[in-house]
């Protein structure tokens, strides 16, 4: 996980510097992202909450949560990641949310995704960000990592942009 820290410290720095907040809503990353978030000291200033939410009995679990909201939905998708990291920084009241969704492996997930494949989003600020990533590998431990690290750099690349915008 060490190697996921520089990414972890260049978002916190940026959050802390706008006073902005994050809630992280993950599956097959298994809690990485959470956990490299808040390995920065100072993590209380933007780290909202985040959730391992994965099974769906977990996602019904989050407070005012439906069956009806996931209709036409599956896991492992952009939409899907984008639907997490949508109820997952509402229920939070978080400016950003950070949302994925695949399998690590060694088999695929139950949608018939291989293994490595994960879907990654971000939401917040009118802007919607999702992404694809496929490994190619079965090795659950290493896709764990790649999937932490995919969402980190998308997470940090929205947030770039977001200032980039508000500078044009």
């Amino acid at each position: 996980m060490l190697d996921l820290i520089p990414l972890a410290e260049r978002i916190a720095a940026i959050l802390k510097a706008r006073k902005e907040t994050v809630a992280v809503a993950e599956t097959s990353a298994g809690g990485l992202i959470s956990a490299a978030l808040l390995a920065v000291p100072g993590a209380s200033a933007y780290f909202i909450g985040g959730g391992v939410l994965y099974t769906r009995r977990a996602i019904l679990s989050l407070k005012d949560t439906r069956e009806a909201m996931f209709e036409g939905q599956r896991g492992g998708t952009e939409g899907w990641a984008l639907l997490m990291a949508r109820t997952q920084r509402e229920r939070c009241a978080a400016t950003w949310g950070v949302g994925e969704s695949g399998a690590a492996g060694p088999t695929g997930n139950r949608y018939g995704d291989p293994p490595g494949h994960t879907c990654l989003a971000v939401t917040g600020k009118g802007i919607e960000r999702a992404a694809t990533l496929r490994t190619g590998s079965g090795d659950r431990l290493a896709n764990m990592r790649a999937f932490a690290a995919a969402g980190l750099k998308l997470f940090a690349e929205v947030l770039e942009d977001a200032a980039a915008t508000k500078l044009a």
